[in-house]
């Protein structure tokens, strides 16, 4: 259980999601501010 949650705050973590975004062709403003609003409306939540 200890491995599950570890991979999930990697995976969910918003410097990871900011990486993935900006692969994915976001500029760097938008996933910036993306990951801004995740950060403080999901992530602290959730771990």
């Amino acid at each position: 259980m200890k491995a599950f949650r570890k991979k999930c705050q990697h995976m969910f973590n918003p410097l990871h999601v900011f990486c993935r975004l900006r692969q994915a062709g976001f500029t760097m403003g938008v996933a910036r501010n993306v990951c801004r609003l995740y950060e403080r409306g999901l992530y602290r939540f959730i771990f």
